[in-house]
């Protein structure tokens, strides 16, 4: 179905795992999944959900895309399983690679995610680590070729913690050759080695831009995108990065900054009045719900070309 593969083993534990022509094919199986001008059935396939971090949209974004698949989902809940006892992951993997058909992950360390896909003999996917989001980057680049069309030319804003999104942000910008720039507090950019090869995939290196201003930053830019400044595990720095994070709230004042056309992208759970205010969340600009729903749409077409 997809031309250049360049997915390893075919797993999908970073977006680094794609070549250019694989996201922009998927984005496109996603965008005819999504208006039913494409039909895919993956009759009697499992997936299996482990998610040792908690999640609302995907878990059941997984979910749902599996069952208009054809497939079915056994969620392996750390808390009830032997996961969660402390068995191996190499015994846990090459276990459920008899049952499943693909593992969907939702994790911590990378290294973990690592360690499934080294064991397991079935297509291991990045539901989330520390390091990447990948499946959300290719939600976000959906929604943004759904509003303008064309993403050359195109400038991705992102306001906030240089977490996991920020990672894979960067890493499919740099695939698209989307121009990113990351306005972030001194000390909270973006993993550096994340930087640093996505800026070897750049063919104008100046198209990836880290900033500590975010009003220099979103001058101009045609997507505005955040993300808690807290994630999931550092609960215990909230009250310090609430402090270092003072400014970077998306606000009216940013939008002004933008260009005209700009559209707002959050990936949610959203604290709304800190990382973003609830008039911009429910102003004409927002687009967080349709990003939402594409979630469910890359991960159908996901799922349908590892398992096809």
């Amino acid at each position: 179905m997809l031309k250049n593969n360049k997915f390893e083993s075919k797993n999908f534990l970073s977006n680094f795992d794609m070549s250019t022509q694989e996201v922009l094919n998927i984005l496109e199986i996603a965008k005819n999944l999504k208006s039913k001008d494409l039909n895919i059935k993956l009759k009697d396939k499992v997936l299996g959900l482990i998610f040792d971090k908690s999640s609302t949209r995907t878990r059941v974004s997984f979910q749902v895309a599996m069952s208009r698949l054809g497939g079915t989902t056994i969620d392996l809940n750390p808390t009830t399983s032997q996961i969660g006892r402390g068995e191996p992951i190499k015994d846990t993997a090459r276990v459920l690679s008899r049952y499943c058909d693909v593992l969907a992950i939702r994790t911590f360390k990378q290294k973990a995610l690592e360690e499934y896909a080294k064991w397991a003999t079935i297509p291991v996917i990045n539901a989330l680590t520390d390091l990447e989001h990948p499946c959300q980057a290719l939600a976000d680049f959906l929604t943004i070729k759904e509003e303008f069309g064309e993403l050359k030319g195109k400038v991705l804003c992102y306001v906030g913690d240089g977490n996991n999104v920020a990672n894979s942000l960067i890493i499919c910008g740099a695939l698209l050759q989307v121009e990113v720039r990351i306005a972030c507090p001194r000390g909270y950019e973006p993993n550096s080695f994340v930087i640093d090869r996505a800026t070897k995939l750049y063919d104008d290196k100046s198209l990836l831009k880290i900033t500590n201003d975010p009003f220099i930053a979103v001058s101009g830019a045609n997507v505005l995108y955040t993300d808690v400044w807290s994630s999931m595990g550092e609960e215990s720095q909230r009250e310090q990065k609430d402090k270092a994070f003072n400014g970077f709230s998306i606000d009216t004042d940013l939008i002004n900054k933008a260009a005209k056309d700009v559209i707002v992208l959050h990936c949610l759970p959203a604290y709304r009045d800190k990382e973003i205010t609830d008039e911009v969340i429910e102003s004409k600009n927002s687009r967080i719900f349709e990003q939402a729903e594409n979630r469910m749409h890359v991960q159908q077409a996901l799922l349908s070309y590892l398992l096809s």
